[in-house]
């Protein structure tokens, strides 16, 4: 017995697996384009199901399909967003035709089998699941749809609970001063939980701009259709379909004032991918500040030290490393290079369409997924659980011979230089040799010097 079956479209017949929901188009997709082996996005392939489902209530509303039609897509939709092995249904590579019309004619096959099934009578891939749609507008809206959803439910409470560690952290080790560097060199004192505050305000200030852009994310290009001018759609349907993607995920999404900048560029997408980048920019500074506190035991500066989560050698016993700011550097790093890959797409747009539509989706979605993933496991099993090593911070502070900064208004710089030169030389604290060049008293050295109030400012 044959494990296929005969499919056929306009381009002729074509061989399926028989136990495809999916028909010829998407076979056809198959075969054109082995070359990754990596399929879409999850996240999108559910964002365009659900822009299928709110095309089918939004016709069959305004007349364009019959009611018992636009019911049986509906609950094909559903039916499809239920399943546990939904992406099975989802063969297309990524690397496709760059309007993603394979991505689009692979959903409206699947749901035309299921609807079909449903309902007991014919429903059309093209005439019924795709009315008043085109490839060149559903796809951009559903790497909006697919984006705004993953960032509101994932980034961004994954970078709140970031802020809210380090906030914590930041006033259980507020005690603690530390030595604080410029060039990787010695500077003036600074409070520990200066130091990570300043991490908790570059995340904050990451989701504000991060939320300010997402009312753009939130503009759709369904109802532009083929070039942008709405051809073969209902003059209310952006609206309507908007309207129930709104009520069906939660989000507020609008119709593009402009149809055709939404379908001939994709300058949201790579606005959101620059935002993005910069997450990762922020995440590469906090995971290497940690990694340089944390160097040593021995030779490094070891003012803490991270949970140990594994060991780090296969060859030196005992050897414990930084493995989450590690794994947290590697994330911003393909971040940044997902950024690259979304600004070269975006150039893409060529007069009414951008023709690298997969790979943007792709990118974007996989630094949104990283960015969050790596953002709570920096929080919960780097920040949260550091311990501060007390006595090494008091060491290098006791011999930091930049302390002499604070006797300037006093000594003048010049003279405060060749005392700092001379307890750095002789290994001594910078109160000793003060006292010994100056005629400042003991209690007087110990006032202006202290680290404590030096980490506060002022003269």
């Amino acid at each position: 017995m044959s494990n296929t079956r005969i499919e056929r479209d306009s381009m002729g017949e074509l061989s399926v697996p028989k136990a495809a929901l999916y028909a010829a188009q998407t076979q056809r997709a198959v075969e054109n384009f082995p070359v990754s082996n990596r399929r879409m996005p999850e996240p999108f392939v559910r964002a365009l199901i659900k822009a299928k489902r709110a095309a089918a209530i939004a016709n069959g509303k305004l007349g364009q399909i019959q009611q018992g039609m636009a019911d049986a897509i509906v609950e094909a939709c559903d039916k499809l967003l239920s399943m546990p092995d939904l992406m099975q249904h989802f063969p297309v590579d990524i690397f496709q035709t760059g309007s993603g019309t394979s991505s689009n004619m692979n959903a409206n096959e699947v749901l035309a089998t299921l609807a079909t099934d449903i309902l007991g009578d014919i429903v059309g891939p093209n005439d019924h699941i795709n009315c008043g749609q085109s490839s060149n507008d559903v796809v951009p809206s559903a790497i909006h749809i697919s984006a705004a959803t993953e960032i509101s439910s994932e980034l961004v409470p994954a970078l709140q609970h970031l802020v809210r560690v380090i906030d914590e952290k930041a006033h259980a080790v507020a005690h603690h001063v530390k030595t604080g560097r410029t060039h990787l060199m010695d500077a003036m004192p600074v409070s520990l939980s200066q130091s990570l505050e300043s991490w908790a305000s570059q995340i904050e200030l990451n989701i504000d701009r991060t939320q300010l852009l997402l009312p753009q994310l939130q503009t759709l290009a369904q109802g532009g259709t083929a070039v942008g001018t709405g051809i073969n759609a209902h003059p209310e349907f952006s609206a309507l379909f908007c309207s129930e993607v709104s009520e069906y995920t939660g989000l507020d999404f609008r119709p593009a004032e402009n149809f055709f900048s939404h379908m001939g560029s994709q300058d949201i997408a790579v606005a959101m991918s620059g935002q993005l980048k910069t997450i990762a920019v922020s995440l590469m500074k906090i995971a290497n500040d940690l990694r340089w506190m944390n160097s040593g035991p021995l030779a490094g500066l070891a003012e803490i030290e991270l949970q140990a989560l594994q060991p780090g050698s296969s060859i030196m016993p005992g050897k414990v490393n930084p493995v989450i700011p590690e794994a947290a550097t590697m994330v911003a790093a393909q971040v940044i290079g997902n950024d690259a890959t979304v600004t070269v797409a975006g150039q893409s747009g060529n007069f009414e369409l951008n023709v690298m539509l997969p790979v943007i989706a792709l990118n974007v979605l996989d630094s949104v997924q990283l960015l969050s993933n790596v953002s709570r496991l920096l929080a919960d099993k780097a920040i949260a659980t550091f311990r501060v090593n007390e006595a090494r911070l008091k060491e290098a502070l006791d011999r930091n011979p930049i302390l002499v900064t604070a006797l300037n208004p006093v000594i003048g710089y010049a003279k405060a230089a060749e005392i700092a030169k001379e307890a750095y030389q002789q290994s001594k604290p910078i109160a000793e040799v003060a006292a010994e060049r100056t005629d400042l008293s003991v209690d007087e050295l110990k006032q202006l010097l202290d680290p404590v109030k030096l980490t506060k400012g002022g003269v």
